[in-house]
């Protein structure tokens, strides 16, 4: 439910409403980005996967990298405020560079109080 253990610790939600969760302190928005970049030998292998059907296994794991990396942004920017949770989580995905070579994923949500 949260980065920490239980939720009376902290926590981590797309809701802007937490049911049971009182909430004493909205402290303001919080954000994290990461950008990946394209990679010739992802790009072929996932040419062929095009071709031959499947996943882009290579394309996905980097996507979950980035976006473990922002939601890790998002947390210590939350916790810089004195926050012990976030709620109204949203991600977005762009596709940036002249040649659409990098993805943008960037989450944000509003730091709270319990």
């Amino acid at each position: 439910m949260g980065w920490f253990s239980k939720p009376t610790d902290g926590f981590f939600l797309s809701t802007t409403t937490p049911p049971g969760i009182d909430l004493s302190q909205y402290l303001g928005v919080v954000n994290g980005e990461a950008i990946i970049g394209a990679n010739i030998f992802r790009d072929m292998f996932s040419s062929v996967r095009d071709v031959v059907g499947g996943r882009a296994g290579g394309y996905e794991r980097a996507l979950a990298s980035a976006r473990d990396a922002a939601v890790d942004e998002l947390i210590d920017a939350a916790k810089q405020m004195g926050s012990n949770g976030v709620i109204g989580i949203d991600f977005d995905y762009e596709v940036m560079g002249e040649t659409n070579g990098m993805m943008m994923v960037a989450v944000s949500g509003t730091a709270v109080k319990l």
